[in-house]
């Protein structure tokens, strides 16, 4: 009885042993699959497309501020006092309407002389026409009287400032009565049915610029609506600091919903031209600074490159690099976690044929683990009967 006894106990502690020896196995196996897995991490999935060049139609965009057609500084050139001033700050004028009324007294003056010049001017003709004066006292006479004239149309268009074209009077600057001494406009006029920008275009774009290009202008306080613009004046020198040069470009504005002083954009095309090309999502930007790259799949090893973007057409953005050529592979997605010279797995299938597999193959291995763990626990018990009935039957 005692030998079996011993026997049972014997084969109870081989079967706790190998237990033993299991678990430590399969913490070695786990172990092994972490270093596995950690390995296989290295290598990043990504999805690529190919570098493209395609023509496009090349546009260059220019920004400006919207100015009056035409700006008029009522600046009388003789200082005096301001008796009338006939128009204020928001008031609409015509052409030839009277703005502001200066001091009459030098004109009033001018008109006397002048008066007095046209009697000499008559007595004169007749004493030439006589033979009683001679030709030099007659022509000195002459060129007092149109002195005179000269000097009363001076005053007469500083003393009643007209306007010389239709518009709004944008700023007030004295009061009826007050001296005027020319150092600031009495008033100023700007032109609001027709409007301009100057905008600057790049040096190598010169040649293809014409006058009577049209345009587009567009406001960022009515961004559904666009207003027709036309190159007016292209200036005929470079400037050396900036590389660009000026275009006058005129606005008709007989809605009068662009005023004089607004930030307008517009874009000028240039014509076509082929360009390299990739899709828009695969460029990057570092954060903190305005540098852009990308990466390459340069033969299963990610290459980062730096490079500067240009016009976005569609799917695609224009790059510009030297690295960067049609035919290579640029990296769409995934490459937020890669790095320079990592190893790149290229998938075929699309993020969402991936998820649906992984959601498959989870629900399989869950039942796969499920249906083994049950397995496991019924042997687990019918062991523990056996030992339980072989103990009783060592005990009779």
């Amino acid at each position: 009885m005692k030998k079996l006894v011993r026997l049972g106990w014997a084969a109870v502690m081989a079967l706790a042993l190998a237990n033993i020896s299991t678990s430590c196995g399969g913490d070695d196996q786990k172990k092994n699959a972490d270093e596995q897995t950690t390995e296989e991490k290295k290598v990043v999935k990504v999805r690529t497309e190919p570098v493209i060049k395609q023509e496009i139609d090349r546009e260059v965009e220019c920004t400006a501020v919207l100015e009056g057609y035409e700006t008029m500084n009522v600046s009388p050139s003789l200082t005096g006092i301001i008796e009338k001033r006939y128009k204020d700050v928001g008031d609409r004028v015509s052409t030839g309407e009277l703005l502001v009324r200066m001091d009459q007294t030098q004109l009033k003056q001018a008109k006397l002389q002048v008066s007095n010049l046209e009697t000499e001017m008559k007595r004169m003709d007749a004493l030439l026409a006589g033979g009683n004066v001679t030709q030099q006292v007659y022509d000195q006479t002459k060129l007092g009287y149109d002195q005179a004239k000269e000097q009363l149309e001076f005053l007469q268009t500083n003393t009643f400032f007209k306007a010389t074209f239709p518009g709004v009077v944008s700023a007030r600057n004295y009061e009826n009565g007050e001296l005027y001494n020319g150092a600031r406009p009495i008033l100023t006029v700007v032109q609001l049915n027709l409007l301009k920008v100057i905008i600057n275009v790049p040096e190598a774009y010169f040649p293809k610029i014409k006058t009577g290009m049209k345009l587009n202008i567009i406001s960022d306080i009515y961004p559904d609506m666009t207003f027709p613009a036309t190159i007016e004046t292209i200036y005929p020198t470079i400037d050396a600091g900036t590389h660009t040069f000026q275009c006058k470009v005129r606005i008709p504005n007989g809605s009068m919903k662009l005023r004089p002083g607004m930030y307008v954009h517009t874009t000028v095309p240039v014509g076509k031209e082929k360009v390299v090309a990739v899709p828009y999502q695969s460029v990057m930007k570092l954060p903190g600074s305005n540098e852009r790259y990308l990466f390459l799949n340069d033969k299963g090893v990610a290459k980062r490159v730096s490079v500067e973007i240009g016009q976005r057409f569609n799917k695609y953005i224009e790059v510009f690099a030297e690295d960067v050529y049609e035919g290579q592979e640029v990296v769409i997605q995934g490459q937020a976690s890669l790095i320079d010279g990592v190893e790149v797995q290229v998938l075929n299938t699309t993020y969402e044929q991936e998820a649906a597999a992984k959601s498959e193959n989870g629900d399989s291995a869950a039942n796969v683990e499920s249906t083994g763990k049950i397995l496991v626990d019924t042997v687990a018990v019918k062991t523990i009967e056996e030992k339980a009935d072989s103990s009783k039957s060592l005990k009779k």
